[in-house]
């Protein structure tokens, strides 16, 4: 086991605002792929000098690089999810920085689950204030088909433990059109992916699929990523970018979801996972062993970017 130390950068910028003054949901105009700058609603209608050596030398102590199969990325062991988010602030902040200077824009997949309480540290310094955050584009690998301001909601989840905190153009988020049934928002949301990629707000990989700068992935103790479940049939979906299920065996049962192939064209994958829980399958997916593929956490795999494992020692012990 190889430790690994992580250098953080500083550096200010003027105060952020938050995206409202009040808790209300965010909406959008109502014209296709045109903004309002009241706050996201739905898709298509648009939703650094080094610190000190004392503590960079704490932080390799609670973090180490494990080595895995070629091919399946790069493992990030932490003590606890509290050193995992610190990493995966600075991570996603220098992406941030790498692909605003080098595209202009930043485009992110989020997910649920855990992920968004992950992301915690972004909202605080140094990162509050020095992200760009007017170049991020933010997406969902899968929403369920509710309200946005149900429960069950990936985009209630997100809005209330991140977005809200930080200065993204409202106009930058893109949302699924809730009022829409579990075909229609799919095939709504692939209609904006493709029409962004046109005009290069989203990049376009070798074979063709649209191209995220940073996917941000969890996984669930069954092994499925996004709405991708063991041994549905939607797990060899290649033809399209997006789509839907109806029988989701996790609650609720419609839901829409990215597809392998989009998933797996991203520049930058991150896998974030945590908790004894979901050991089984992170040692499915990254044990030396050659394990049939069964689970959708196994067909993780980035058409030519890089893939970084972010787990805890509970989610990598039987590793």
């Amino acid at each position: 086991m190889e430790a690994s130390t992580l250098h953080y950068s500083l550096s200010t910028r003027p105060s952020l605002q938050r995206l409202t003054s009040n808790r209300s949901f965010p909406s959008l105009s109502h014209s296709r792929f045109s903004v309002s700058f009241k706050a996201p609603h739905l898709c298509c209608r648009s939703t650094r000098g080094a610190c000190s050596t004392r503590f960079r030398r704490k932080i390799s102590c609670v973090m180490a690089e494990k080595q895995v199969a070629p091919g399946k990325g790069k493992l990030l062991v932490f003590d606890g999810e509290e050193e995992l988010s610190v990493s995966l602030a600075k991570y996603t902040a220098d992406l941030s920085e790498k692909f605003t200077r080098e595209r202009g824009a930043f485009t992110v997949v989020l997910s649920g689950g855990s992920l968004i309480k992950s992301l915690r540290k972004l909202v605080e310094a140094p990162y509050a204030e020095s992200i760009e955050w007017s170049k991020w584009h933010v997406f969902w690998v899968d929403e369920r088909v509710v309200p946005k301001d149900h429960e069950d909601s990936n985009y209630k989840l997100a809005y209330d433990g991140f977005l809200s905190k930080v200065p993204i153009l409202p106009g930058h988020v893109y949302a699924i059109n809730d009022a829409l049934p579990a075909e229609g928002a799919a095939d709504d949301y692939e209609t904006c992916l493709k029409q962004l990629v046109k005009t290069s707000v989203i990049d376009t990989s070798a074979t063709g699929w649209p191209k995220f700068d940073l996917m941000l992935l969890g996984m669930g103790p069954d092994g499925h990523v996004a709405s991708l479940f063991p041994g549905h049939p939607l797990i060899h979906e290649k033809e399209r970018w997006v789509t839907f299920i109806k029988d989701s065996p996790k609650p609720p049962p419609e839901r829409i979801t990215f597809t392998f192939p989009v998933i797996n064209a991203s520049a930058n994958i991150a896998l974030v996972i945590t908790g004894e829980g979901k050991a089984g399958p992170v040692s499915k997916a990254l044990g030396s062993d050659q394990s049939p593929i069964t689970l959708p956490i196994q067909m993780v795999s980035t058409e030519d970017g890089e893939t970084t494992w972010f787990t805890d020692k509970a989610a990598a012990s039987k590793l």
